[in-house]
């Protein structure tokens, strides 16, 4: 069955030189963009629906999981005649794809598969995702399409920090890389020391890494006597986990760099499913032609307006392998009008997920509201974990915090009693603070685990 994507473009020459008059981190011009970031807006909407319909049907005929789904809810793929027909189909969960390890919610024969990614596992079953020749140029189109909406070109030089592996971030934004024809340098994570001297020695114009791993470059650079204002970069380009306003601001003032988001999730593609335009930086823009986002209340399950907060729902437009229909992501943010790229509507930055939302003593915390107060905090470094246990009948929150190094032992206790004193006021529940050495809290894949739960232990 075909899933009528757009055909991939051919791959720049990786010789391709920088087109005259574009400068790194500034807009590209616009014959440099590919037809559909031209598109009329209605245009859009009419192949929106016509992919929708034909992926409902694959899905259906060849995934037992969504045939069942779909009879029970009392729907069928033709019922789809129009884009908001779309919220009378079931959702999708990573319970599924858990329920149906390892490959039970795949639509073509092994034969077509020509990669599978899967998630890490560590809180039950891996999810696995399998992708054909097709699923695979069209995730180096978007995360491309990525690339140049941060500023970069063919001819310059990405430095890929995310793992390489079962993870999709690193060979997601390698083959995107690529296909944008720039020279991908592939250092995958850790060795920090080591990819500061490649950093230095290489000289890449663009970063693509988790934003708590580029502060932990920073601190090297910084460890290691460079000033990382110096350095080549000019781009960072940063996923695989939510990031506030205010650590934006503390990577570029470290680094004069352009600091953009770009999103994804391995149930959907990978990275790439939307990204920042480095001229405005004023939310995501997600690439609809291959990805249909809906926003909902989380509690109710009801389609919300553009404009309102809810959780974040995906359905794929154009996957072969893996199509995952209203997948329901767990994380919150809200729809807004397209600005940069006007025919591709925007996701603000995610502001925290459904299923981190702690409440604590009735009241909900959201780990963001925390990074922001370390973030403003001297002597801290914006590494930190909230640990959850029980006192009693209470629940009770550490909020463990990584010093900056260097840090003495009056400025880790003047820390500590500013962020215990920044979450009463602005959150409103005490908590402890303990202020760690640097580099202590257990990272996966670059990325801090930012809540653990040890109560039911």
């Amino acid at each position: 069955m075909s899933m009528e994507p757009t055909s991939p473009s051919s791959p720049p020459s990786p010789t391709t030189p920088t087109p005259r008059g574009v400068r790194l981190g500034e807009p590209i011009p616009e014959e440099l963009l590919d037809d559909a970031e031209r598109m009329p807006r209605e245009e859009l909407r009419d192949l929106q629906l016509t992919r929708l319909r034909a992926t409902l049907r694959h899905a259906y005929d060849n995934v037992e999981l969504y045939r069942g789904k779909f009879d029970e809810a009392g729907v069928a793929p033709g019922d789809c005649r129009a884009l908001e027909d779309l919220a009378r189909f079931p959702f999708t969960t990573k319970a599924d794809l858990r329920d149906t390890y390892p490959f039970g919610m795949f639509a073509v024969p092994m034969d077509r598969v020509r990669r599978i990614h899967a998630s890490s596992g560590t809180t039950g079953r891996p999810t696995v995702v399998g992708y054909t020749e097709n699923d695979l140029a069209m995730w180096a189109d978007v995360v491309a399409r990525s690339i140049r909406a941060a500023g970069g070109c063919p001819g310059h030089k990405v430095h890929i920090s995310y793992g390489y592996g079962l993870f999709t971030g690193g060979l997601g934004a390698h083959y995107g890389a690529e296909r944008a024809g720039c020279t991908v340098i592939p250092a995958s994570g850790g060795m920090t020391a080591r990819q500061v001297r490649i950093i230095q020695d290489f000289r890449p114009e663009i970063i693509m890494v988790t934003p708590s791993y580029m502060l932990t470059l920073l601190d090297e650079f910084e460890r290691q006597g460079i000033d990382p204002r110096s350095t080549s970069l000019r781009v960072g380009i940063f996923g695989a986990e939510p990031w506030t306003e205010e650590m934006r601001r503390e990577i570029e003032e470290r680094t004069d760099i352009h600091a953009v988001d770009i999103y994804g999730l391995s149930e959907v593609i990978g990275p790439g499913v939307s990204a920042e335009c480095v001229e405005t930086k004023d939310g995501l823009h997600i690439w609809e032609d291959h990805f249909y986002p809906e926003v909902v209340d989380p509690l109710s399950d009801d389609v919300l307006p553009d404009g309102e907060s809810g959780e974040l729902v995906l359905t794929s437009l154009t996957k072969e392998a893996l199509p995952v229909i209203r997948y329901r992501t767990r994380d919150l943010t809200r729809l807004l009008p397209g600005t940069a790229r006007p025919a591709f509507r925007r996701m603000e930055k995610i502001t925290g997920r459904s299923d981190d939302m702690i409440i604590l003593r009735g009241v909900n915390v959201f780990p963001g509201q925390i990074e922001e107060i370390v973030l403003r905090t001297p002597g801290a470094a914006p590494h930190f974990q909230l640990r959850l246990t029980r006192r009693g009948r209470t629940d009770h929150m550490t909020v463990r915090v990584e010093c900056r190094p260097g840090a003495t032992p009056e400025q880790r206790e003047a820390a500590a009693t500013a962020i215990a004193a920044g979450v009463k006021d602005g959150v409103g529940v005490t908590v402890e603070v303990a202020i760690v050495d640097p580099e202590t809290l257990e990272r996966s894949v670059g990325k801090i685990r930012r809540v653990q739960d040890l109560r039911q232990a």
